[in-house]
């Protein structure tokens, strides 16, 4: 009776199931993704310019332009920079933040909201009080660095600093995300596991070591996948505090397909652009999901 029960049931899963079920909830997933992929495919092989209706299609012409050009090498070698310089101190500061909120003190929620506050604040507002904190004559940071002794640089018109400041912006921006997620997931760690090392007379390095770290395992490896993406997404930051300047030395393949795009209105060019984006962001995801798959077994 079961057997057959059951298969009543499946013979109802008809297309009207199939439609409800399966395409409308991915209707917004093809409108606003794989269509604008495919159009994007498309109009890397033409010349398009943005405006005119009329173009020619030049083949593979737009991608080894790009990948022939100078530009394109120093625009993905700031894309790391940014990258590494980001993530890897993004995940530091909302472990160590996460760590300090296990303990119950005075003033716990205080520090939690102050600490989470920037990443509540939209990018665009945040980095316009930054561009006046590191102005190089009145700024905030310049100023306190005079009181020490130190002639602080043009934090945003120097080569060498520019990079650096953009970086310290995403890091007090993101860090509090992280932080949030490292939260939740040490209070998910067993009880047991601390009075266990309670008892054998661990001290607080040993319990970073052997609980707190591999417990947030999952954790880490899904902030470094996000983080990772979302910096090789960034743009707002920098359109507000370099515009891809001094000399490119701030300009990432997000920028840079900005300005073919809006700027030189080479939509082709562009176009190639954004699918090598496409093609890095992948491999990097799968190269983060493989790792994590490979240490888990």
């Amino acid at each position: 009776m079961k057997i057959s029960a059951r298969k009543s049931y499946e013979r109802k899963l008809g297309f009207k199931e199939f439609l409800i079920y399966f395409l409308i909830p991915l209707a917004p997933l093809i409108i606003f993704w794989f269509l604008p992929m495919i159009a994007s495919f498309l109009i890397s092989f033409t010349n398009w310019n943005y405006v005119s209706p009329n173009f020619d299609v030049v083949g593979v012409d737009n991608y080894k332009y790009i990948l022939r050009s100078n530009f394109f090498w120093q625009a993905l070698k700031n894309t790391i920079v940014f990258g590494i310089g980001t993530v890897i101190p993004v995940l530091f500061f909302g472990f160590v933040f996460a760590l300090f909120l296990q303990g119950n003190f005075r003033g716990k929620l205080i520090y939690q909201g102050f600490l989470f506050s920037p990443w509540v604040t939209p990018m665009v507002a945040m980095s316009i009080v930054w561009s006046w904190m590191l102005r190089g004559d009145v700024g905030l940071i310049n100023r306190c660095l005079a009181m020490v002794g130190i002639n602080g640089p043009e934090w945003l018109s120097n080569e060498n600093t520019a990079m650096i400041a953009v970086i310290m912006v995403t890091i007090w921006k993101n860090s509090g995300w992280a932080m949030l997620f490292y939260t939740d997931a040490m209070s998910k760690i067993p009880s047991s596991l601390f009075e266990v090392g309670e008892l054998e007379g661990i001290n607080i390095f040993e319990k970073i070591k052997y609980i707190y770290f591999p417990m947030t395992k999952n954790t880490t490896f899904f902030l470094l996948i996000m983080n990772l993406i979302t910096s090789i997404q960034a743009y707002d930051q920098f359109s507000v505090l370099t515009r891809g300047g001094p000399a490119g030395s701030t300009r990432t393949l997000l920028y840079m397909f900005y300005q073919m795009a809006f700027e030189e209105f080479n939509m082709g060019k562009a176009s190639a652009i954004s699918l090598i984006i496409v093609i890095i962001t992948a491999m990097l995801s799968l190269f983060m999901i493989f790792m994590r798959r490979k240490m888990e077994s």
